[in-house]
């Protein structure tokens, strides 16, 4: 018997992961100095602190340690469960080499205990729609193997677009030089970014405007083959009107699919910052 634990990059929204019933792990981010860690938005004002953006508060995140990973995996060790952990991509985060000294401690001290780590090559809700559906496959009775096994294929079909309003994120995140962040800026460009098959952040193409980007959103869905089967997620950065009209733009194209809208986290807002729309949904293919 395996307990299933995901991390909040995955970005599942607090009431969906309580129907769950997993563990997660919480990421940590600061705000003017003042470490705080992210809960799925049960507790955290995520527009405050978009908010606290805008009025240039000083955010960043930080990677978790070795001992804080053994503060979450012991106790179910302990209690004589194996651990299934679905997390976000390893390309995007230094906090994998604390994860992974944490497990090898864990294992010699627990050694008929066993823990598979899989990743989903992604993050925010690309992380959070593979995580969800391996978690209901978990919690349907599917052996922590058969699960791995999902995550690995059904990743390959999750696709991942967002678009920024503001450079300077990018740019102050090292995904952006200044140089670049500058003409971008004066041309008003708006960058589309995925993630590629080994899960990293890649700048895909530059949208004229944000009405233009939106449009560009649309039609990589509409180039995708959506499997309408799986919900269609819209990420919201405290960006309520263009959220709107871009789900009122899908809802005319796809009128049968399930929309899930939420609001960004603050881990993955650092990086992207107000205003960012992101838009997951499953291809028929890979």
């Amino acid at each position: 018997m395996s307990k299933f634990y995901c991390d909040s990059n995955c970005e599942i929204w607090f009431s969906r992961l309580d129907e769950l019933g997993i563990e997660c792990i919480r990421m940590p981010y600061t705000v003017n100095g003042e470490e705080r860690f992210y809960d799925l938005g049960r507790n955290t004002d995520n527009r405050a602190f978009f908010a606290d953006m805008r009025n240039k508060a000083s955010v960043k995140t930080q990677a978790l340690n070795e001992h804080d990973y053994i503060e979450y995996f012991e106790p179910t060790l302990r209690a004589g469960e194996d651990i299934l952990y679905v997390h976000f991509s390893r390309e995007m985060s230094s906090t994998f080499v604390g994860m992974e000294k944490a497990i090898d401690t864990l294992r010699e001290k627990y050694p008929d205990r066993k823990i598979t780590t899989v990743d989903t090559r992604n993050i925010s809700m690309g992380s959070g729609m593979v995580t969800y559906f391996a978690a209901k496959m978990h919690n349907d009775g599917a052996s922590d193997e058969e699960v791995a096994a999902f995550v690995r294929s059904f990743r390959e079909k999750v696709q991942v677009y967002f678009t920024v309003d503001d450079l300077v994120y990018l740019k102050r995140g090292g995904r952006l030089s200044a140089v670049k962040a500058a003409i971008g800026t004066i041309l008003n460009l708006k960058p589309i970014i995925s993630t590629s098959k080994e899960g990293k952040l890649v700048n895909i193409v530059n949208a004229k405007g944000r009405k233009k980007a939106l449009r560009m959103l649309l039609e990589y869905m509409e180039s995708g083959k959506v499997d309408t089967s799986y919900p269609i997620s819209i990420m919201n950065a405290d960006s309520d009107a263009d959220t709107a009209l871009f789900i009122e733009m899908i809802r005319e194209q796809y009128p049968q699919a399930e929309i899930w809208e939420q609001l960004v986290g603050p881990v993955v807002g650092c990086h992207c910052g107000p205003d960012t729309i992101g838009l997951i949904f499953v291809s028929k293919q890979d």
